[in-house]
C-alpha cells in the first residue's frame, strides 16, 4: 500500500510523505509480532518525515497497544501539568485523548510545548473510528519553522510567557498538578521553573517563560515549538472572550500568553501564525485498530470536530526539556 492510498486532504506536494505508511507482512499479525520487522522502518520514518502510521496490524486491546510504546524502551509518562481534561485508561501511561466536546476544534500543537519539559514521542491508537470527522490531523513543525513570517520569529524567539488562572472557568489546579496539596504544587512549580500565586479566593495564577522555537537534540533542525496561539484569547470565540474579560477582568481570564518582556502580542499576530499552520496541516481518516506514532517535537497534531462514536487513546515517553536555559 502507497502512502497516496492515505487519502491525505491539504498536502500539495512533498509533505504527502507525512505520515510514513507501514502495513503488515502477514494477514493478523501483531505490532509485538512484527516490531523486529518494522522497528528499523519507523525510526527512519520518525527521523525523516517525523510520524509513522501503523496500519492493518492486529491490536487487540488497548493493553496491547501500551505494550507495543513502552517497547521503545522508555517508561510512559504520566499526565502532569495538563492544560486539558484527560483521563487515565490504564495504570501505565495510556490516557485518553483530549476530552473536549465534540463539535470543538482542537487547533495544531506539539504535546506540552507549553512548557519547559515534554515527551519526545507520542502515540495515538484509534480504538473506534467516528463515522464523520474526529480526524487526527498533523504537521511538520521543521516546515512550519521555515514558513512562519521573519517577523514574528525575531519578536518570539527569546520566549514566551504563559499565565494561568485555574478555577471554575478553566481546568483545576487540583487537576492540573493531581494532588489538592498546595506545598506539592508549589514544590512542582519550583522544579520547573513556574512563578506562582494564591489568589485571596483560593485559586491559584502561574506564570512560566517558555521557547517558541527549539532545537531538536538528535537531527539538530529547527522547528516551531510552543502553544502559543492556543493560550492566547484570541483563540476563544468572540463572544467567550469578551464574556470572560468582563466577568473577570482581562489579568484573570483563565489563559493567555505575552511576549518574553511581558508585551502583549497582537490578534493580528495570531492571524499570521495559524495561517502558516493551517497552510501545513496533513488530514487522514482513521481507520480502527490504527496507530500513529510521532515524534512530538518534529510533528505537531489536532482533532477535527466529529459525530457518532470515537475512541482515540494516547501514550507519550521520552522526557526532554529545557530547564536550564532560562
Amino acid at each position: 500500500m502507497s502512502a497516496a492510498s492515505l487519502h491525505l486532504s491539504r498536502c500539495p506536494g512533498p509533505k504527502s510523505a507525512l505520515p510514513v505508511l507501514i502495513t503488515p507482512s502477514a494477514s493478523g499479525q501483531t505490532l509485538s509480532e512484527a516490531m523486529a520487522e518494522i522497528r528499523p522502518r519507523i525510526d527512519e520514518g520518525l527521523c525523516v518525515a517525523g510520524g509513522v502510521l501503523l496500519r492493518g496490524f492486529s491490536v487487540p486491546t488497548i493493553e496491547s497497544f501500551q505494550t507495543f510504546a513502552a517497547a521503545f524502551g522508555h517508561p510512559l509518562l504520566k499526565y502532569e501539568f495538563a492544560s486539558t481534561p484527560r483521563s487515565a485508561v490504564s495504570a501505565s501511561g495510556v490516557y485518553t485523548s483530549t476530552e473536549y466536546p465534540a463539535h470543538q476544534h482542537i487547533p495544531l500543537h506539539n504535546e506540552q510545548a507549553y512548557t519547559r519539559e515534554w515527551p519526545m514521542k507520542i502515540w495515538f491508537h484509534c480504538v473506534t473510528a467516528s463515522p464523520v470527522g474526529g480526524e487526527t490531523p498533523i504537521a511538520d513543525s521543521r516546515a512550519i519553522y521555515k514558513r512562519m513570517p521573519a517577523d514574528i520569529l525575531a519578536r518570539f524567539e527569546p520566549g514566551l510567557r504563559y499565565v494561568r488562572n485555574y478555577g471554575e472557568f478553566d481546568v483545576p489546579w487540583q487537576k492540573v498538578f493531581n494532588t489538592g496539596n498546595r506545598s506539592e504544587v508549589e514544590d512542582f512549580c519550583r522544579r520547573a521553573c513556574i512563578q506562582w500565586q494564591w489568589k485571596d479566593d483560593g485559586e491559584l495564577r502561574t506564570s512560566q517563560l517558555c521557547q517558541a522555537v527549539e532545537t531538536h537534540p538528535v537531527t539538530g533542525e529547527r522547528v516551531w515549538f510552543n502553544q502559543a496561539h492556543l493560550f492566547h484569547v484570541s483563540n476563544l470565540q468572540a463572544e467567550v472572550r469578551e464574556s470572560l474579560e468582563d466577568i473577570l477582568g482581562v489579568g484573570n481570564v483563565p489563559r493567555n500568553v505575552f511576549l518574553a518582556d511581558g508585551r502583549v502580542i497582537p490578534d493580528e499576530e495570531f492571524a499570521r501564525v495559524r495561517a502558516v499552520l493551517d497552510a501545513e496541516t496533513v488530514i487522514f481518516q482513521w481507520q480502527a485498530g490504527d496507530v500513529l506514532m510521532l515524534d512530538n517535537m518534529l510533528v505537531a497534531h489536532a482533532r477535527t470536530p466529529f459525530k457518532g462514536p470515537r475512541q482515540v487513546v494516547v501514550a507519550m515517553a521520552e522526557p526532554h526539556g529545557n530547564l536550564g536555559r532560562f
